[in-house]
């Protein structure tokens, strides 16, 4: 549910403050410790403690997932408005090239974008944004190709307004409802593929935190600190679950509810009074 991205942003928000130590703050002395009272979830092979690591990641991975969802939707709804309100050549040829991108898995298309850039934050974010924005083009095409037919646009076409006065004040919000419904439920693949890409050494490097690179990090030390692999593991399975539910929670919101019998009377009754 909301609950819980709720307190993972909180968590984002004040993890320097509630974290005991720096992040990069290594002590050779304690090297692969378990939990005590002076490091709640032990320590990793540099010494660093293990639960600031994570409060620190959990700012950099909901600060990925943010950057790349502005951008994608961005970029897609504006693509989607221009295919919408130019219609003819201008919206075949951008629908091609948005059906194209959508025929690849956006983990492939962030690959080969990586595979050109170089690895790093700023180049991950930016491969994941034109992985994910043919979805948001697509969406946001269709919902305003079918806005832009109901009467009361007619009318205030017919009335001299501009066109992107309309798209503006009309289109662009009656789409945004929808588009960002997706974006939700979208945010815990985009998670995801932001701890792949950092597990595969394309995105967030060392020693920044974050939980894909805490776990490959962890990997060889599974058998005798298992933790380091559990801990971040765990949150980001809670993260996207989080998103998924949220994601559900906020489409079935959208949904018309059907009034019972004993509710319609009483409208109705009050209707009559």
């Amino acid at each position: 549910m909301l609950v819980i991205v709720a307190v993972f942003a909180l968590v984002a928000l004040l993890g320097p403050e509630l974290a005991p130590y720096a992040p990069d703050a290594t002590d050779l002395n304690a090297v692969l410790e378990g939990p005590s009272g002076t490091h709640p979830l032990g320590t990793d092979d540099l010494g660093r403690d293990t639960l600031s690591r994570l409060l620190f990641a959990a700012r950099t991975s909901l600060t990925t997932v943010a950057l790349v969802l502005a951008g994608a939707l961005g970029f897609g709804v504006l693509v989607g408005s221009v295919a919408a309100m130019r219609g003819g050549l201008v919206d075949e040829v951008l629908m091609r090239v948005t059906d194209v991108a959508l025929a690849v898995p956006n983990l492939v298309i962030a690959l080969a974008i990586l595979g050109f850039l170089g690895p790093g934050v700023t180049n991950m974010v930016l491969a994941l944004m034109l992985a994910a924005w043919p979805a948001y083009a697509r969406l946001s095409r269709t919902l305003i190709v079918s806005v832009k037919r109901r009467p009361y646009i007619e009318a205030v076409q017919l009335m001299g307004a501009r066109r992107g006065w309309i798209l503006r004040k009309h289109l662009i919000p009656a789409a945004l409802g929808p588009v960002l419904v997706y974006a939700t439920a979208d945010a815990g693949f985009i998670v995801v593929s932001v701890a792949t890409l950092s597990f595969l050494g394309l995105g967030v490097q060392p020693p920044t935190p974050e939980w894909g690179q805490m776990l490959v990090a962890g990997l060889p030390f599974m058998e005798t600190s298992p933790g380091l692999v559990i801990y971040p593991g765990l949150a980001l399975t809670l993260l996207v679950i989080g998103f998924n539910l949220a994601g559900e929670r906020v489409a079935l919101d959208r949904v018309p509810r059907v009034l019972s019998k004993r509710k319609l009377a009483r409208r109705r009754a009050e209707a009559l009074a």
